[in-house]
């Protein structure tokens, strides 16, 4: 049986910075070379960075894309290297090369192109159409495809195990959400042992703006069983050894009508060697459901800190429940030291919250200082008494804590170059329970924008399992923003275990509100969560980015116009 060393590159690539994605991919590249791999598999748009969206429309950026890969090649030997990059012909294509000895060695343009979701690459990309062709390496006929490629049914990877090939390598910039890598397995295997086809999966790792690539890459023999997986979250190049097989195609028709079961044009790359040593291979331990989005806070937290130029983040620490969460997740993203945690105390901060925060900055080792709102509170309630006068207190009162509070954090900000970590959760956001332009919603980054208040406790619980840095009574509390005297969450919105399942229902599954009611939920309830959800839209708008961990987050997930009348 013919073996195939591969290694499956799974790299951090930072958008828009092609020096720096050529080095990473070189230095892997040299790793796999060392390990005798004869392919070394990277991720979709490696050299670009992905998604690299609008940058797409500069020619300019296109041409140092091709540079990219030209420098790429010419470092190659006889380990092929497989790397997506942004190609410009008669149209601009969604890439993938296959380099060796020193050149490139043939092309391969995705030819399903998404347009769901987080994905928006018929704005940009032009489905490749070309002649599909098959790459002789170390004896093994090896068909190159892209993401979406594989992922459709109806996508070319049949027609290439139909037409001959033993291995189909995947380019993947797939990004993460909660149950996501399990979705992939059960589909990839499914592929694989309906062509009868070896199947590797390599995906991106790293944080992008919102999105989280968790890397997970995968192979697959030709039965579908999965025989080697890196871990998620982290980069890595897997090597893997490879046996493969003959096995009986059916005959298929491609869609011009020719037999595709001839064979497929081959380009030899390399000839096998003998080897006698062994790759590693393996499959990563699997992490449970709320490590998974943990990890994907962080490391996406993590990202965007660094890679828009960030070294150390400042958040406001209230003692609750999203703050702690936040706290942990910074710390274990960008070590305490470069996290600094700012008590913003009023007249209704209670003694425990107060103790709660300073329990835990000393827990995690981060900085904890105090600066009380109150003498700034109290003036501008002063300012504002000839207008208000006769007019009885509201939750104008209660905003303006929340933008006093961002006041001094943007403060610290500035005079620091500290990044402002914001602590609002999707169910807060949802319902617009937040203060627009306060502590709960300006800033720059939003850590847990895309947990529900449900979860926020599972992770805050996942986190003091690792080490119990949470102190218990954060956890045990009733939620409150306390913004008024003995104030709780639920005296304005229902408990979260009732809104979070209406939340994910009408936010994430899309359904209307007769659908709601057919589900089994209160009427009243649902005409009242669906009327907070649609009047916060504008609100929605100006909050700051935050990592994706659904399948729909606000932000390039939901496109719903502010004017918008249709209930």
């Amino acid at each position: 049986m013919p073996k195939l060393r591969v290694a499956c590159c799974q790299l951090n690539a930072v958008v828009g910075d092609l020096d720096g994605n050529v080095e990473r991919v070189l230095a892997a590249y040299q790793r796999a070379e060392a390990a005798g791999a004869d392919v070394a598999v990277f991720g979709e748009l490696m050299l670009t960075g992905y998604p690299p969206e609008d940058l797409l429309l500069k020619p300019g950026f296109v041409r140092a894309s091709e540079e990219a890969l030209a420098k790429v090649a010419v470092q190659t030997s006889r380990c092929a290297a497989v790397v997506g990059f942004a190609e410009a012909g008669q149209d601009l294509y969604n890439a993938a090369a296959v380099c060796a000895h020193g050149t490139v060695v043939g092309t391969y343009h995705k030819r399903l192109l998404p347009n769901y979701a987080v994905f928006d690459e018929v704005r940009y990309f032009t489905p490749g159409t070309e002649e599909l062709q098959l790459y002789e390496i170390a004896g093994v006929r090896v068909a190159v495809t892209v993401c979406e490629d594989v992922w459709s049914p109806s996508g070319p990877m049949a027609l290439q195990a139909a037409g001959g090939a033993e291995l189909v390598v995947n380019l993947n910039g797939s990004p993460y959400y909660a149950g996501r890598r399990r979705e992939r397995e059960r589909m990839l295997a499914t592929r694989a042992a309906d062509a009868s086809c070896a199947l590797v999966y390599v995906n991106l790792v790293g944080g992008q703006d919102e999105l989280v690539f968790d890397g997970g890459s995968m192979v697959f023999d030709e039965e579908g069983t999965l025989v080697a997986a890196a871990p998620q979250f982290v980069e890595d190049v897997l090597v893997v050894d490879l046996e493969l097989r003959e096995v009986f195609r059916k005959r298929l028709l491609d869609p011009r009508g020719r037999t595709a079961a001839e064979p497929l044009p081959v380009v030899t790359v390399s000839l096998p060697e003998e080897r006698d040593d062994a790759a590693p291979g393996g499959i990563a331990v699997r992490p449970s459901p709320a490590e998974e989005i943990y990890d994907a806070l962080v490391l996406g937290t993590r990202d965007y800190v660094r890679k828009n130029g960030f070294t150390d983040v400042v958040l406001g620490l209230s003692g609750g429940i999203d703050s702690s969460l936040v706290a942990c997740v910074a710390a274990d993203a960008l070590g305490p030291e470069h996290v600094h945690a700012v008590a913003l105390p009023t007249r209704y901060t209670s003694e425990l919250s107060g103790s709660d925060a300073a329990q835990l900055a000393a827990n995690l080792g981060i900085e904890l200082r105090t600066v009380p709102i109150e003498p700034a509170f109290d003036a501008t309630l002063g300012m504002l008494a000839p207008s208000f006068e006769g007019v009885s207190p509201d939750v104008t009162e209660e905003n303006l804590q929340g933008r006093l509070r961002m006041a001094v954090l943007m403060a610290l900000n500035n005079k620091f170059g500290w990044l402002v970590l914001i602590c609002g959760n999707k169910s807060e956001l949802a319902v617009g329970y937040t203060t627009i332009y306060g502590v709960d919603m300006a800033g720059g980054f939003a850590v847990i924008k895309d947990v529900f208040k449900t979860r926020v406790y599972e992770l805050a619980r996942h986190r003091n399992r690792v080490s119990p840095v949470i102190p218990e009574s954060v956890l045990t509390k009733p939620p409150s923003a306390e913004l008024r005297p003995d104030q709780r969450d639920d005296q304005s919105l229902p408990p979260y275990e009732v809104l979070d399942p209406i939340l994910a229902a009408y936010v994430e599954d899309d359904l209307t509100l007769e659908e709601l009611l057919a589900a089994g939920f209160d009427r009243p309830l649902v005409e009242r969560i669906v009327r907070l959800v649609d009047a916060a839209e504008w609100k929605r708008r100006q909050s700051p980015p935050g990592v994706r961990v659904t399948t729909k987050a606000f932000g390039r997930d939901r496109r719903l116009p502010i004017t918008n009348r249709y209930r």
